[in-house]
C-alpha cells in the first residue's frame, strides 16, 4: 500500500467518524455487497446438493459433510483471521478471501468424488470466511458508535442474496445450462465487485487509533483481552446461529413428519421462515436508528419465545406456520444486533481488537452451524423430529437469560 492510499484510508475513516449521523459511503457499500456475495455462495450448498447427490451417488450423511466442511472452514478462519490481517493487512485478506471463496466453489463443480467436493467446500469456507471477518471488522470500525446500523443492513443484503441462491440453481437447471452455472453467476458477481470496488480504500484500524505507531497498535492488540461483555455476546451468537440453522435445516422435515404436510408443500412453506428473517432484519436495520440495541435484543428474544412454542407444539398447521413466521422475525436480529454489541465491547478496550473480535464471532457461528443441527439430527433419529426440537426450545430460553446478563454487564 502506497502513502497516498494510506492517507486516503485515514481520511475516509475520519470523515465517517466526524459526525454522529450515519452515511453509506464507498466502504459501507463494499461491505454490503461483499457480504451479499459471500452469503450467496454459502447458500448455494443446500440447493445444489440433490444434483450432486444424484451425480456422485451420495447418501445423506456424506452429502451433509459438505456443509460441515464449510463450517469447519469458518472455524479455522475465526481462529486465524486476526493474525493474518495483522501480517498482510485487511485489504489483502478481504480480496484474497473473496477470490478464495469463488475458487473453492468453482473447484467443487469439477469434483469427481466426494473427497474432492468436500475438500473444495472446506477451502471455500475457510478462505472465504476471511472476507466475512474483514467485512464485520471494517464496518464496525468505520462507523463506530453507529455500527449497529451497517451490521444489520449488511445482513439484510446477505439474507436477500441468500434467498436468491435456490432460485438461481433452479433457473440454471431448468433452462438446460445445469446447476454448475450457478457459480458462473457467482463469478460474475465477484468480477463486478472487483471492478466497482477494487480501488476502494479499506482502513486498517479505527480512525481514533490511526495516530498510533504500528508498534504501539500491535502491543495494545497483543496485550488487551476481550471483555466479559464480548464473551456474553459470543455465547448469544452461538445460540442464535444454532437456532437459525437448526430451524432452517430441519424445519421442512418437521412440517412434513410432525405437522403432517406433504413433502413438496413443507419444503415450499419454509419460505415463510426465510421471508420472516428478511423482513425482521429490514425492520431491525430501521429500528437501530432510534432504539437501544439492548432493548431490541430483548424484544427479539420475546418474539422467539412466543413464536417457537406455537410452531413446535400447535396441533393446527396454520398456527404452526404463524409460529414459524414469528420465530423467524425474532431470530433474524439476534445475530446482527449481538455482533454490534460484541464489536462495541471490543472497541472500548482497544480498537485493534476489532479483527480479533470479528474472527472469534466467525468461529462461534461456524461452530454453531457445525454442531447443533447435527446433534438435533442425531436426536431425531432416536426420538423423532418433534422431540429433537425440544433442544431448540431450551436454547431459546437460555438465550434470553444470557441476553439479560449481557445487558446488565453493558449497564455497569
Amino acid at each position: 500500500m502506497d502513502n497516498r492510499e494510506a492517507r486516503d484510508n485515514v481520511a475516509s475513516s475520519l470523515a465517517a467518524h466526524s459526525t454522529t449521523s450515519f452515511v453509506r459511503d464507498r466502504i459501507t457499500w463494499l461491505g454490503y455487497f461483499g457480504l451479499a456475495f459471500y452469503a450467496f455462495l454459502q447458500a448455494t450448498l443446500g440447493p445444489i446438493m440433490p444434483f450432486l447427490r444424484a451425480e456422485l451417488d451420495l447418501n445423506y450423511t456424506i452429502a451433509a459433510l459438505h456443509l460441515s466442511a464449510f463450517a469447519v472452514g469458518m472455524i479455522a478462519a475465526g481462529m486465524s483471521a486476526d493474525l493474518l490481517a495483522a501480517r498482510l493487512g485487511r485489504k489483502w485478506v478481504f480480496w484474497g478471501g473473496a477470490a478464495g471463496a469463488m475458487a473453492g466453489m468453482i473447484a467443487l463443480t469439477f469434483g469427481e468424488s466426494p473427497v474432492m467436493t468436500i475438500a473444495a467446500a472446506l477451502a471455500g469456507g475457510w478462505i472465504g470466511s476471511y472476507m466475512l471477518v474483514m467485512i464485520q471488522a471494517i464496518l464496525s470500525d468505520h462507523h463506530g458508535a453507529n455500527r449497529a446500523i451497517p451490521l444489520t443492513e449488511s445482513n439484510v443484503m446477505a439474507m436477500l442474496f441468500a434467498a436468491c441462491a435456490p432460485l438461481v440453481v433452479s433457473a440454471t437447471q431448468q433452462v438446460g445450462l445445469g446447476w454448475r452455472w450457478t457459480y458462473g453467476v457467482g463469478l460474475l458477481m465477484f468480477i463486478t465487485l472487483a471492478l466497482v470496488f477494487g480501488h476502494a480504500p479499506i482502513p486498517e484500524n479505527a480512525p481514533h487509533d490511526a495516530a498510533k505507531s504500528t508498534q504501539e497498535r500491535a502491543a495494545i492488540g497483543k496485550n488487551a483481552k476481550l471483555p466479559r461483555l464480548f464473551w456474553y455476546s459470543f455465547v448469544v451468537i452461538f445460540l442464535s446461529v444454532s437456532m437459525e440453522w437448526t430451524i432452517g435445516f430441519w424445519g421442512a422435515d418437521f412440517l412434513e413428519r410432525a405437522v403432517g404436510l406433504e413433502r413438496g408443500t413443507a419444503v415450499g412453506l419454509m419460505t415463510v421462515y426465510f421471508f420472516a428473517m428478511l423482513l425482521g432484519r429490514f425492520a431491525g436495520s430501521r429500528l437501530t436508528r432510534s432504539a437501544d440495541v439492548s432493548r431490541l435484543l430483548v424484544m427479539a428474544c420475546v418474539l422467539v419465545l412466543i413464536g417457537f412454542p406455537l410452531f413446535w407444539l400447535s396441533p393446527i398447521p396454520a398456527l404452526n406456520l404463524i409460529g414459524l413466521f414469528v420465530t423467524g422475525l425474532g431470530i433474524a436480529n439476534l445475530f446482527p444486533l449481538t455482533l454490534s454489541v460484541a464489536s462495541g465491547a471490543a472497541a472500548k478496550v482497544a480498537p485493534m481488537l476489532a479483527n480479533r473480535a470479528s474472527a472469534r464471532v466467525a468461529f462461534g457461528a461456524g461452530a454453531a452451524i457445525l454442531i447443533t443441527p447435527q446433534i438435533s439430527g442425531a436426536v431425531a433419529d432416536q426420538i423423532g423430529i418433534s422431540g429433537a426440537f425440544a433442544i431448540t426450545g431450551v436454547i431459546a430460553v437460555v438465550t434470553m437469560g444470557i441476553v439479560i446478563l449481557a445487558n446488565r454487564e453493558a449497564g455497569r
